[in-house]
């Protein structure tokens, strides 16, 4: 076994997918098996979207997928979400009722916990919270889908339970063939669907910061405060950006009525943040709405959640760096705080990375497709930030596109930082430093 708590992580994802599909390969998982069983390529890119918590798909998955099919998806979703080491320990303190040395260090590397001592607390505390809002979000969707939709009840309760695993662990994946475009203006469904992919975007270090101090802003940490703080901005500008931008678009918001525009500004606003549902035909978008969205998707949520991208807080903390720069100061300081140093080339470095990744992607992808450049740039950003919103051109790219995908999303899952890890051999530290010297930059 590797010893890098970073290459078990890798390796622990990737083992979730190949069991994944192979279990969407068996003839139980699909819904008229007498059609053809899915290629590989298809359990494969849905496993790893599923895993990934990602969305995207290739194949319509309430008509496609049996219901055991659909279950395995949600049984997929849910150890993405809550990182396939997690769940490890949770079954090792179940069965043993302690974690060693070395489980400590990869759950403390999946939920990114404070100290090695708490990160019992902190799993258990993980698979509480999301059993609970999870089960709040169910018991809402199934009593509308139950009164107002007159389904009946083995439906209702499944659609309800499979949506509200698949919003809080930002997933995206929806047993409607339209997402949730048929619930368009249901704010019973959209809002807490919504509240769902927020909370889990936050990140479980801030929920669980939040659920001991919220009352008392002034004892949060600097990494709390710039999640709310980013998280609230990126929603607000968000919201008035997509709703201004397709506010007369006939085939968006532009059927709907004011109160109707601004709920699904705001739900496409939230979406973004890395969750993947629709409820308007994101292919119909404007070019600068789709730009618009390419940004949000780009930044994601917060760390240590369900959320992907290069996290809200490596954007502010880069934003804070410019403008200390800028001020001509020597060292950053965030509300009352100096931003160490090391945080600083962390967030280059994953914002870089991730700059590399989308745009070789879309480089590779323009080349081996006649998409346009707004498709494809928008597709990569979103395999990339584990999004799932498409403008419809997934089922319709190759083969090689699909495997470009499925690595996307793997990376965009794991992050650049961990898979750099990853892969590393060894980690090397030099005994000494050479002299300094400063090249002309700009």
């Amino acid at each position: 076994m590797p010893q890098h708590p970073a290459k078990v992580l890798a390796l622990g994802f990737a083992a979730a997918i190949a069991i994944g599909t192979g279990l969407l390969m068996l003839p139980v998982s699909v819904a008229d098996p007498a059609a053809g069983l899915p290629t590989w390529e298809e359990a494969l890119f849905t496993a790893t979207s599923a895993v990934c918590v990602t969305g995207l798909i290739v194949v319509d998955t309430p008509v496609y997928w049996s219901g055991f099919g659909e279950a395995v998806i949600a049984v997929l979703i849910q150890i993405g979400g809550l990182g396939i080491m997690t769940a490890a320990s949770l079954l090792a303190i179940l069965m043993a009722r302690r974690l060693g040395l070395r489980s400590r260090l990869v759950a403390s590397a999946s939920v990114r916990a404070v100290g090695i001592g708490d990160v019992r607390s902190v799993v258990l505390g993980v698979a509480k919270m999301s059993i609970a809002i999870e089960g709040l979000v169910a018991l809402i969707l199934v009593t509308r889908f139950l009164v107002t939709y007159e389904m009946n009840g083995p439906a209702a309760v499944w659609k309800g339970v499979f949506t509200a695993i698949s919003a809080f662990n930002n997933a995206g994946f929806a047993l409607d063939s339209d997402s949730l475009m048929g619930y368009a203006t249901d704010p019973w469904v959209l809002i807490p669907v919504a509240c769902a992919v927020i909370i889990g975007g936050l990140g479980f270090p801030v929920l669980f910061e939040l659920r001991k101090h919220i009352r008392v802003p002034e004892q949060w940490s600097m990494h709390t405060k710039l999640v709310i703080l980013g998280s609230v901005a990126l929603l607000v500008l968000g919201t008035i950006t997509l709703t201004a931008l397709e506010w007369d678009n006939p085939d968006t918001l532009g059927a709907h009525e004011v109160g109707g525009k601004l709920l699904l500004g705001f739900f496409s606003a939230v979406m973004t943040r890395t969750a993947g549902f629709n409820a308007i035909d994101t292919g119909a978008m404007s070019t600068q709405a789709l730009f618009t969205q390419d940004l949000l998707m780009f930044i994601g949520g917060g760390p240590a959640g369900t959320a992907g991208g290069v996290k809200v807080t490596t954007f502010l903390v880069l934003f804070f760096i410019i403008v200390t720069e800028l001020r001509g100061e020597t060292a950053v300081n965030i509300f009352g705080r100096r931003l160490s140093r090391a945080v600083h080339r962390e967030a280059i470095t994953v914002a870089l990375l991730a700059v590399a990744v989308v745009v070789l992607g879309t480089w590779i992808l323009l080349i081996a497709t006649s998409f346009s450049l707004d498709q494809i740039l928008f597709e990569v950003v979103s395999a990339f930030g584990t999004v799932g919103l498409s403008t419809g051109i997934t089922a319709d790219l190759p083969t090689g596109a699909h495997l470009l995908l499925v690595a996307i999303m793997f990376v965009g899952r794991l992050g650049p930082i961990t898979i750099g890890s990853a892969l590393a051999l060894r980690t090397r530290k030099l005994m000494f430093e050479l002299p300094k010297e400063r090249p002309i930059v700009g």
